[in-house]
């Protein structure tokens, strides 16, 4: 007797190769877009599903030797979310994310700690620019 792959195998392999081709690792982390020094990266949530089922059926008139009829079906669902942009911008990088965060106030205070500090260092260092010129005097 031959050793011949069942019909579920190939149903279940073209599937999982329809998916592989749906979503990769450029669906999660997109291609970066530059504009001038800022470089922007999407960020996504990729969830997908699928189901497949089959089953054999034997033919009135089927001789005992024959192989039975096969019905199957399978069926995949992909939900692709962009949730964020990595912002990077010399040798500083944000997450921004696409809707606003659930939570405290705190939350955001905590978030914005990285920009409000970069505001302060470069008022300061324009502060003391000022200065250095006024003591030459």
């Amino acid at each position: 007797m031959e050793n011949k792959q069942h019909p579920i195998g190939d149903l279940m392999s073209t599937t999982m190769q329809k998916i592989r081709e749906m979503v990769d690792v450029n669906t999660i982390i997109g291609a970066p877009i530059q504009t001038g020094e800022v470089t922007i990266i999407p960020v996504s949530k990729v969830s997908f599903g699928f189901a497949s089922g089959g089953s054999d059926f034997t033919t009135k008139n089927q001789k005992p030797e024959a192989d039975n009829a096969f019905g199957g079906g399978s069926g995949a669902g992909v939900n692709i979310m962009p949730i964020a942009f990595l912002i990077v911008k010399g040798d500083s990088v944000r997450l921004l994310p696409v809707a606003p965060p659930p939570g405290t106030t705190v939350d955001r205070v905590v978030e914005m700690v990285p920009e409000v500090i970069d505001r302060v260092t470069g008022f300061i260092e324009k502060q003391q620019d000022k200065k250095e010129p006024d003591s030459a005097f």
